[in-house]
Formats: structure tokens, sequence, C-alpha cells
């Protein structure tokens, strides 16, 4: 099983998610996942970084695969996308992948006015979306002509470097479909995992991966003072509780379920001295 770093880019300063993102990789993590809002759910009052800026500056000052869970599609049209994600693919030599849905959080949409609420409309828009990259990475002349998206004689160099993955979330019938279409990874939603072998055979060969809240235990900590916290912070929505034993048995559970990669959302914001004991005492003993 992969493990990556997810860490919303927020309350914490660039410097402050370089040197985390650091101990992460250097204990084991494969990379960090970011996420994309235009203010943070839920704590909108909070500093946020903006995703592809911190994704870039990530990039340059850490090791491991540097992405998204997920770029909205709505917030960027398909031609700068596409140029952001082989400007970022060219910089880390091929360590850049692209998370991209059709937004978690609709209540965005109208706040910021950046497009339909309407749940078809924003997936057709992503299916053309996902049509535009490609033509365009191909690095040849490209005229498309779509309901959302429309391009004449459009053409962009270089073309990327190395494959850029694509990660796509999601279970909904259309989305499936993009996953088996366009995507190297599929995010499973943690509320559908039980459903997770049904939705499974439609995915094609993208290799399944979960998002999951977690709560590390350290060895000598104080167990209920640390779920207290966590629980205070966050609901138990997708919660995983443990010490590194119950840990590596959960994983390696998830693992022999068939999921291949996990995203490691701690709930005490990433502290540099869990992601060391997590790596060591948990990624160390599955990998």
């Amino acid at each position: 099983m992969e493990f990556q770093l997810f860490l919303p880019q927020m309350r914490m300063t660039l410097p402050t998610m370089v040197e985390r993102v650091q101990v992460a990789v250097d204990a084991g993590f494969d990379g960090v996942a970011l996420m994309d809002h235009l203010a943070p759910p839920m704590a909108e009052t909070q500093p946020m970084w903006d995703a592809a800026v911190a994704a870039t500056w990530l990039g340059a000052k850490t090791t491991g695969t540097v992405g998204h869970l997920v770029l909205c599609d709505a917030f960027r049209h398909p031609a700068v996308l596409a140029r952001q994600a082989v400007s970022l693919d060219h910089a880390t030599g091929g360590r850049f992948e692209l998370g991209i849905g059709w937004g978690s959080v609709p209540t965005e949409f109208p706040t910021f006015g950046v497009g339909s609420t309407e749940p078809r409309a924003r997936v057709g828009r992503l299916t053309e979306t996902l049509e535009v990259l490609q033509a365009l990475w191909s690095g040849e002349q490209v005229s498309y002509d779509g309901d959302h998206h429309s391009l004449i004689d459009a053409q962009q160099v270089p073309a990327p470097e190395h494959r850029i993955p694509i990660v796509i979330g999601g279970a909904g019938p259309r989305t499936l479909g993009l996953v088996a279409r366009f995507a190297d990874w599929w995010n499973l939603p943690i509320n559908k995992l039980d459903q997770f072998e049904q939705l499974r055979e439609k995915t094609g060969d993208a290799r399944p991966s979960l998002q999951e809240r977690v709560t590390f235990v350290p060895e000598g900590g104080d167990r209920d003072t640390i779920v207290e916290t966590a629980m205070r912070r966050f609901s138990d929505t997708g919660h995983a509780v443990g010490n590194a034993a119950e840990l590596v048995e959960h994983y390696a559970a998830r693992e022999a379920a068939g999921i291949e990669r996990t995203y490691v959302w701690t709930s005490d914001f990433a502290a540099p001295d869990t992601l060391a004991e997590f790596g060591e005492t948990v990624i160390g003993a599955l990998t």
C-alpha cells in the first residue's frame, strides 16, 4: 500500500507546510495531496493558500509526489489547467499528479460566481475538460467544439515530459465512467466503502485509493485526551483511531480488501512528531 499525506493548505504558513512534507517523505510517505477551495469549507475565516501555487512551492522544496484531492474543474479553464499541469510535470521531474473532480462544496459556486451548481452540468463540464486536457497534452494542434469548451486550432508546447497520472474521486455512475476512461487512480469516497466491490467493477484499470482521517495515539500518549481533542475538531465520519499496532492491523485489512493507496489526514494537522512516529511504526511495518 502507498501512503500519501493529505495536508489542507490552511492554518499554517507555507514554510511550515514544507517542513511537514519533508518530515512525511523522510518517514515513508510517498507524497502529499492538497485541497482545492476558494474558501476553506466550514472555516471560511481561516487563512488558506492557493492550490496550484502551494503545489508548485512544495514541488520545488520537497521530494515525493505532489497533487490534490481534488482540483475543482469549475475553477479553471482546461487550457489554463493543461498548462499548469505540464509546467508542474516538468518542474518536478514527473512528480505531479492531477487530481480533479466536479466540486464537493456546491455553495462555493454561487458565492464566487464560478458556474452551475447543477450536477449534470458540472459532470458534463468535467468530461469536456478531461477531453481537452488529453488533446492539448498531445502537443498537436487541437480544435474542439463542446457544450462548455471550444478551441480552434489551439496548441500548447511543450507536451508533458512524463505521463501525468490522473486521480478522480466519486461513486456516481457518470463519474465512474470518467474514472474508467481517464483515471490512473480512483479515490473511493469513504462513505461508499461498503460498496467497494460493486463499484470497482465499473472503474476499469484505475487503481483504488481511499482518503481517511486518522487519530494516531503515539507510544505513551494519553489516548482519551488525544481522541477527545480530535473529536472536538472533527466529526467521527471516516475516522480511524489507534496506536501503531492497531493502525497496522487497520491498514493491512484495507490492503487485503484491495485498497492500493491511502491518503492520511491526521487529526492533529500533521504534527511532525506524529508523522515521524507514524512512518516508523505503521508505514515501516507495512512496507
